[in-house]
């Protein structure tokens, strides 16, 4: 307890945790933009008759014209967390709106969504507005040259929690050992300049595969080490960049390697701060001249609920291990896991309405009821096949059909193998319930 209280106790310069809270509302706030510009909040949200939903958030619905607004709202409060302006109750806003958003529709779950998530809730516990903020301009009492050295440490450490556990998840006899999914997409991408020629390449597929692996276990350290952070961020950049062009995984690769800026010491920051005091013409040395840490109310409990919730951060990706057979193919346990492009996965669910009485039977036309994102990802996923199983039953019951039972024919596809059957046919899927246990309807797995 000593050694821990005498880490909290350490203090260093704002400017790491203040450049970190600049860029991550520029990314959010451009990331809002570019989601409405594609149209996607119509496709996603809009367009859909029926939205799948999480465990124990059901109550999140899709408001309607309204989710305009809310993404509206969404992106001025990332604008205000980057400037640092209200702070507190803007990074609250943004941690809400954006989670709200997010629970709308499973079928739009991506890795880079939920990290959003929980950094917006860390930095929520965070005083990222006591240096080169607005807050900081209008008030002394906010500013202050120096922080909790912890206070930037434990951004580090979830930036250290996502890519361990996405290097030990590529750690399987897949990826490594047939380079899979990577043999099925890599050749797709011949036309890429310089090095499209090499895709088809077989070790070209198994260098990405193991490089992918090593990088993903590897650079955090390579970060922490001060001789070999400026050659690791490199890395970083090469990495992420290679990623995008690659594959179309929207801010994800910007969002992760301006994280990564935040294993540079304050000097590194203090130099970039002071380049945007030149462009925009403010005066940095402002907030430099008050180095008494201030405390608000909020920073007392602070230690210990991100203390809890990085604890939940450690443990919950490891919950696939309660549960049997090859997690790729159960995806019991697969997300918020930090899995990221770890397989190809390709379905077909085929629903059966049965009168349990008289035995008569008819099949679903699912182009009636979803969209075809919403069938892609239903169609590969048990979870969401139970969901729909149920969202069927009840909407033909409530049409006045009488003792309805849900079968479903199912098959998928994982990474190149021959498609097999995927849930148990027999099974009445309206007696299943949508809870944590294991689903016992998924059949085994045939590899």
């Amino acid at each position: 307890m000593e050694k821990i209280n005498k880490y909290l106790d350490q203090t260093t310069k704002a400017a790491p945790l203040a450049a970190f809270r600049i860029f991550f509302g520029l990314l959010m706030m451009l990331s809002i933009i570019r989601f409405w510009y594609h149209g996607w909040i119509e496709k996603l949200y809009l367009l859909p008759k029926m939205h799948f939903h999480y465990l124990g958030f059901e109550f999140v619905k899709v408001p309607g014209d309204y989710t305009y607004l809310l993404f509206v709202v969404c992106g001025l409060s990332a604008l205000l967390v980057s400037l640092g302006y209200k702070y507190r109750v803007a990074i609250v806003i943004f941690f809400l709106t954006f989670t709200y958003i997010e629970l709308m529709d499973k079928t739009t779950y991506l890795n880079h969504y939920y990290f959003i998530s929980v950094l917006s809730f860390i930095l929520i516990w965070l005083p990222a507005h006591r240096y080169f903020s607005v807050d900081a301009y209008k008030d002394s009492l906010v500013r202050s040259t120096y922080v909790k050295r912890w206070h930037i440490d434990i951004l580090k450490m979830m930036l250290a929690i996502v890519y361990i556990y996405a290097g030990l998840a590529k750690l399987n006899s897949d990826w490594m050992l047939k380079a899979m999914p990577l043999t099925i997409w890599l050749p797709t991408k011949f036309d890429i300049p310089l090095i499209g020629s090499l895709m088809h390449e077989k070790w070209m597929h198994y260098l990405f595969s193991w490089g992918g692996a090593i990088y993903d276990i590897t650079i955090v350290g390579f970060l922490l080490y001060k001789r070999t952070r400026v050659l690791a961020f490199i890395m970083v950049v090469i990495f992420h960049v290679l990623t995008r062009v690659l594959f179309p995984i929207g801010m994800f690769p910007y969002i992760m390697i301006f994280s990564a800026m935040i294993f540079f010491d304050h000097r590194f920051h203090d130099k970039l701060l002071e380049y945007l005091s030149k462009i925009f013409k403010i005066n940095k040395s402002l907030f430099d001249k008050i180095e008494t840490i201030r405390y608000d109310s909020i920073d007392k409990f602070a230690p210990i609920v991100l203390g809890v919730f990085m604890l939940f951060q450690l443990l919950f990706p490891l919950r696939f291990l309660a549960y049997p057979g090859n997690v790729f193919w159960t995806e019991q346990g697969y997300r918020f896991s930090w899995r990221v492009m770890l397989m190809e996965k390709t379905g077909y669910a085929n629903y059966k309405i049965v009168n349990g009485v008289t035995g008569k039977r008819f099949y679903v036309q699912n182009d009636d009821f979803l969209t075809p994102t919403q069938q892609k990802q239903m169609s590969t996923q048990p979870d969401l096949i139970l969901e729909y199983a149920h969202y069927l039953g009840n909407h033909f019951t409530s049409q006045g059909h009488e003792h309805v039972e849900v079968y479903v024919e199912s098959y998928a596809a994982l990474n190149g193998r021959k498609s097999q059957p995927f849930i148990d046919p027999n099974v009445d899927l309206m007696k299943e319930k949508i809870n944590l246990s294991n689903r016992n309807f998924i059949l085994p797995f045939n590899d």
